[in-house]
């Protein structure tokens, strides 16, 4: 498969565009900067047109293939794009594997939309893609990583800042890239190149955490109480539905049982993680959550979620986000609240 993480992409780029490169993944700054990265690599090579389509509805396939295959009326090199707002279905997958195979030498095709899923990137239309062009899949920054990523920015404008400050930004911005890309920017304007000033850094960063109940999962599955209670801080200050936060801790409690369960058959994990389509990054989470989780807690976790959703549905007195805060506690580690 011709792939490269978005990390590699100028490296592969450098050895020059092919027919096309699709660019996938759920955090937009990312594919956004990738998608540029590609532009600008057509712009050096002569590139000058540019064409773009949204592939939402009203998209018309066959408007897009003219452009494709169509010469330039002034001889110039041409970059026809094509934003994808969702999962392309078979039409527009054959669509484009036509396309990227028939695309002349000053024609290149560019497509950016959500991460393709693993029926997406296993069918038919989507090798014949991949034969044509390059796939860039986009992963998210761990959280783990987001200081060491915020350093790379500022060292970008010429700027540094020490751990503390680091992992304070990281707190502050944490699942919303675009704001911290912002954030970033605005240090550039307020202070002066080298060392930030820590207090006044602090000071300037807003709190612009956006959570989500997978920001939680994923806390969980590490073991990251602090993380863990912030998330879920977060959730409720946003409105966030307490059933939407219980099924997907629900699930991950399903999908780790799962696992355990193949691990005491004996069967190797890796197939077991890709039976259960935990892919990227999950992998190391879930394998974390294992080492700490047998299947007799994995089974009393479930038992609690059962007890959280009579919570959440009122046929129980207790606060439906306190049940939930015991129910991630007790999956990352941590004694509950009726523990201590």
């Amino acid at each position: 498969m011709t792939q490269v993480r978005a990390e590699n992409l100028a490296g592969a780029l450098a050895r020059g565009v092919p027919p096309l490169v699709w660019i996938h993944g759920d955090e937009p700054l990312l594919v956004q900067e990738a998608a540029h990265a590609v532009r600008q690599a057509l712009r050096a090579s002569g590139f000058d047109e540019r064409q773009v389509f949204d592939g939402g509805r009203g998209f018309r396939a066959e408007a897009f293939v003219a452009e494709a295959s169509a010469l330039s009326l002034f001889a110039s090199r041409r970059l026809v794009e094509l934003r994808l707002p969702g999962k392309p279905n078979r039409e527009i997958g054959q669509m484009l594997a036509d396309a990227a195979a028939q695309a002349s030498e000053d024609t290149r095709l560019l497509v950016s939309g959500p991460r393709l899923d693993r029926a997406t990137t296993e069918s038919a239309w989507f090798a014949a893609v991949d034969r044509a062009g390059l796939i860039v899949p986009v992963w998210p920054v761990e959280r783990a990583q987001l200081p060491q990523w915020i350093a790379a920015r500022l060292a970008r404008q010429k700027q540094r800042a020490d751990r503390d400050t680091l992992e304070l930004i990281a707190e502050r911005v944490e699942g919303n890239l675009l704001a911290a890309h912002q954030e970033i920017g605005k240090l550039g304007l307020l202070f002066p190149e080298g060392e930030l000033p820590p207090e006044e850094t602090r000071a300037a960063v807003l709190d612009v955490a956006r959570y989500d109940a997978f920001d939680l999962v994923a806390a969980v599955l590490a073991g990251d109480v602090a993380r863990a209670l912030r998330s879920l801080d977060g959730l409720r200050a946003e409105g966030v539905a307490e059933p939407l936060v219980l099924w997907a801790l629900a699930d991950a409690l399903r999908t780790l049982l799962r696992l355990a369960e193949a691990r005491r058959a004996g069967r190797p994990l890796a197939q077991a993680l890709r039976e259960a389509r935990v892919f990227g990054p999950r992998e190391r989470l879930f394998e974390q959550a294992l080492r700490r989780l047998d299947e007799e807690r994995l089974r009393a976790a479930l038992q609690q979620a059962a007890g959280t959703d009579r919570m959440i549905k009122g046929l129980d007195g207790t606060d439906a986000w306190r049940g939930l805060q015991d129910l991630a506690m007790s999956v990352a580690g941590a004694p509950t609240l009726e523990g201590n």
